[in-house]
């Protein structure tokens, strides 16, 4: 079979799915569907609808969109089942129940960011660089039942840098994600492709899971130790953003959110958490094993600034703690 002959259905919502689509558009694949979720409200009072990355791409791209509200809907089945589709390929979309991935006879192929059976979640690249890992990959894998398990196609690994925050690595992987996904593609095509059973690769491994991530668990936590809370950080670098309180006096509490530190290993006898500084270059958080030494910053309500700019606004008092 010619690609251009392959029907593919195209499943995907944020900017991560756009690369792989365009890839297959550009690549001549036969994309005769694309599933997105439901525009979403946006504004004060939530009049806007924002369109998602994948249907901004594919409505300019000429391309059919279905957008169900549940997947399981029997209009929306109907309407899939309709576009005939050989192959269907998931990437940074929603759990599909089985009447959907079951339906195409060439199967339903998921791409994941992470090295699997490492990091199965909603998560994955945030809790990689969290966990201070030093490599991470993308995968491509079969849908079963449960949810990141099915038999692995494919895998690329990329080395993650001490220096990379989730942002860096996202990128990475959106752009190697887009070549692994047509590769799969053609192994497909071609009658080429082999699966590994997940289980083998678990053997001996301890599992770590990706599970969504909420406002509480960006929460800093100060008694950690320096490289702990410097890859907490990166982990969660541009989005959504570690977060603390900066307590001081009888003042209400101020919500920082930090993007970028730098490690100092030393001794003190300072209680972690206790705010360090001399007012005009350098803020510096006291914890366990030396400090955190704050570069970027965000006040609620205001925009993203060095911590220079930062300090030139800020009233020290002296018993300064974050919590």
């Amino acid at each position: 079979m010619e690609k251009k002959d392959l029907r593919i259905v195209y499943m995907g919502t944020p900017e991560f799915a756009v690369e792989s689509l365009k890839r297959l558009v550009e690549g001549g694949y036969n994309i005769v569907g694309v599933i997105t979720m439901p525009d979403k409200p946006m504004g004060r009072h939530g009049t806007v609808l924002q369109p998602s990355p994948v249907k901004q791409y594919a409505v300019s791209q000429g391309l059919k969109v279905l957008q169900p509200e549940k997947l399981k809907d029997e209009s929306f089945v109907a309407e899939l089942r309709e576009l005939k589709a050989d192959l269907q390929i998931v990437v940074a979309f929603r759990m599909l129940p089985e009447v959907v991935w079951n339906m195409p006879r060439l199967g339903t192929f998921n791409l994941h960011a992470s090295l699997l059976p490492q990091y199965r979640g909603a998560a994955p690249i945030n809790w990689a660089v969290i966990n201070g890992e030093t490599e991470t990959g993308i995968t491509t894998f079969f849908l079963k039942h449960e949810i990141d398990t099915g038999e692995i196609i494919d895998q690329v690994r990329v080395p993650i840098a001490d220096t990379d925050n989730v942002g860096d690595v996202y990128e990475r992987l959106m752009n190697l994600g887009g070549d692994l996904v047509v590769k799969t593609v053609d192994s497909i095509l071609d009658g080429s492709v082999k699966t590994v059973p997940q289980d083998k690769l678990a053997e001996g491994e301890v599992l770590r899971p990706a599970p969504k991530i909420f406002k509480e668990t960006c929460r800093i936590d100060w008694s950690k130790g320096v490289k702990q809370i410097y890859d907490f950080v990166r982990g969660l670098s541009p989005y959504p953003a570690a977060w603390t309180e900066l307590c001081q006096g009888s003042a209400a509490p101020q919500v920082l959110k930090i993007y970028e530190t730098d490690k100092i290993f030393a001794e003190h006898s300072f209680e972690p958490g206790t705010v360090v500084t001399d007012k005009k270059t350098y803020f510096r958080i006291a914890v366990t094993d030396g400090y955190i030494n704050i570069r970027s910053l965000q006040l609620a309500g205001k925009k993203r600034m060095g911590v220079a700019d930062f300090l030139r606004g800020y009233h020290h008092e002296d018993g300064a703690v974050v919590k």
